[in-house]
């Protein structure tokens, strides 16, 4: 058994040791996270406030002299995020801090209940001023009115992209005038669309000879061609 006077001389010399070791601050580590977080969201739409949570004070790290903040790979800098910090010198560490980050941002919400196929009307939406911690929401009616409802929503409801898709401009079942362009050349040609086609999207069409080819919905019941 190891004499007592040898055991209290070892203990005196590893805590000796220990205590030579520098010890990265905390308050270094979260300025350094608040920076992070006022830099990245500058530049949101609304009023961004947000609280960098208390580092947990037995955590305790080798001082560092070049750390950095990151955001971690699939987070998004609104709601509950946790901020990643890390020693870029050798043999380095990193460290996850809690972030709560709100937005305050003027959204356009439905001013009554609206049903799914309905064309949404400057009538239907309304501007409510609030504090968010979800990403989306609309705040230019330009991007609403003229839209038509994928789904039926309630009265005061906010209203995101997910919601809302153009009108069709080929519906089912609709006569379709083909238009073939190539180099030096133009085609047109009829036939009918076996889907609905919002402009832009493809649509399959059965012609005259039973064919069916794909198009691009560029206007009310026109289609495009590539040759």
């Amino acid at each position: 058994m190891m004499p007592m006077k040898n055991f209290l001389l070892i203990a005196c010399l590893f805590l000796y040791c220990a205590s030579a070791v520098a010890l990265q601050d905390h308050a270094l580590l979260k300025k350094t996270v608040d920076s992070f977080v006022k830099q990245q969201t500058a530049d949101l739409p609304g009023k961004v406030a947000y609280h960098v949570d208390e580092i947990d004070s037995r955590i305790a790290l080798r001082a560092c002299s070049r750390v950095e903040a990151f955001l971690p790979t699939g987070s998004k800098l609104i709601g509950r995020v946790s901020i990643g910090v890390r020693c870029m010198e050798a043999n380095g560490w990193s460290l996850f801090i809690p972030v709560q980050i709100k937005i305050t941002r003027e959204l356009l919400i439905s001013a009554h209940p609206l049903t799914a196929g309905q064309i949404v009307r400057e009538q239907d939406i309304a501007r409510l001023t609030t504090e968010t911690t979800q990403s989306g929401g609309i705040a230019d009616s330009g991007l609403v009115i003229g839209k038509v409802l994928r789904y039926s929503i309630a009265s005061g409801s906010v209203l995101r992209e997910n919601m809302l898709r153009a009108p069709y401009s080929i519906k089912q079942g609709q006569s379709v005038r083909l238009s073939v362009q190539g180099s030096g050349f133009s085609i047109s040609g009829a036939g009918v669309a076996l889907n609905n086609a919002s402009e832009g999207e493809t649509v399959q069409i059965r012609t005259s000879t039973g064919r069916v080819v794909s198009g691009i919905a560029v206007a009310d019941g026109v289609a495009q061609i590539n040759p």
